[in-house]
């Protein structure tokens, strides 16, 4: 039986895990290996480990890796890892005759139209988005990302950013209150200080401080376990789904994301059920005048494990076809 053609290699790395698999001639991803990125030193020792558990002593021709920061001029610093990496120095090491970095939720974002039903879960109410609109991917994990998607009858273009800098406004007195706090720690807050696993541990610390009470558990895992089964970690959970709603509606008034917002992460998948019982949805929905513009918006929780994968391998296609 011979063996399968690949076109090339694709990845994921985030801040907390490094993901790659192989793309073969029909498009399908295979042998795909998770890594846990703070156990190496630099990405490239996890590619040259990845190739050789594959392939042996063969490379495929080309490489499309979506990374957790910014992309600028080929090379990416990590926003949330001490690695510094370059498309120039992996054509050297690796001998690929292409290579391109994408933003990892640039990844998603082409990932985005290409998803099944069922590996989407509707927030809120049943709605088709308007055809060949902009669509927007946003996910809590590590950090928290965004990037767009313009869409037309002839490609689509993922649009990074680096959305989850951008400033927290907080809604309601409660927020001020917890902006406060967080300010007097950090100086400016960002949207990723609340909506990341760190952010969520530092809204439950607040909000013992806001209402007197103790905050025992010991980070944003013990929260989520104990959910409904502790008053103040089930109003943090209460609270983060919130604030991720009304984030949701920010970006896509900013987008003109009418064709749908979908939220991903590490975060959100494990609080599926919450989302559909918590504010979510009426803080999405709730823009004042605008309201009637958002309430037609589709709002999806992604539930497929590998997403950026799936856009990095999509691409990659593109990249064969030039």
């Amino acid at each position: 039986m011979a063996k399968p053609y690949y076109m090339g290699l694709v990845g994921d790395v985030g801040g907390t895990n490094a993901r790659f698999a192989l793309v073969d001639a029909e498009g399908r991803v295979r042998n795909l290996h998770v890594y846990p990125a703070k156990d190496y030193a630099s990405l490239n020792d996890i590619i040259a480990d990845y190739l050789k558990r594959t392939m042996g002593h063969k490379h495929p021709s080309r490489a499309v890796i979506a990374v957790a920061g910014p992309v600028l001029d080929g090379e990416i610093e990590f926003t949330n890892l001490d690695w510094q990496i370059s498309e120039g120095e992996l054509l050297a090491q690796f001998e690929f005759e292409a290579v391109r970095l994408i933003n990892d939720f640039a990844g998603q974002a082409l990932a985005c139209p290409l998803l099944e039903p069922a590996e989407l879960r509707t927030i809120g109410p049943k709605l088709r988005g308007a055809a060949e609109a902009p669509m927007v991917v946003l996910g809590a994990g590590t950090g928290f990302g965004v990037a767009g998607l313009a869409r037309s009858d002839r490609r689509d273009i993922a649009i990074s950013t680096e959305g989850g800098h951008a400033a927290f406004a907080p809604c309601d007195e409660v927020e001020v209150e917890v902006w406060a706090r967080l300010k007097k720690l950090h100086g400016r807050v960002s949207i990723e200080r609340l909506l990341s696993g760190r952010g969520l541990f530092e809204l439950y610390r607040a909000l013992g401080e806001i209402d007197g009470v103790d905050a025992p558990l010991a980070d944003e895992k013990a929260i989520m376990d104990a959910g409904k089964g502790d008053a103040l970690a089930d109003k943090t959970l209460n609270r983060f789904c919130g604030f991720l709603g009304a984030v949701a509606g920010d970006l896509a008034l900013t987008f003109g994301a009418r064709g749908g917002v979908f939220v991903s992460g590490g975060i959100a998948p494990r609080m599926a059920e919450r989302l559909d019982s918590s504010a979510f949805r009426a803080r999405f929905e709730d823009k004042g005048r605008l309201r009637a513009y958002m309430e037609p918006i589709p709002t999806s929780l992604v539930l497929h494990p590998y997403p950026a994968i799936i856009g990095a391998a999509r691409e990659l296609e593109m990249m064969e076809r030039l």
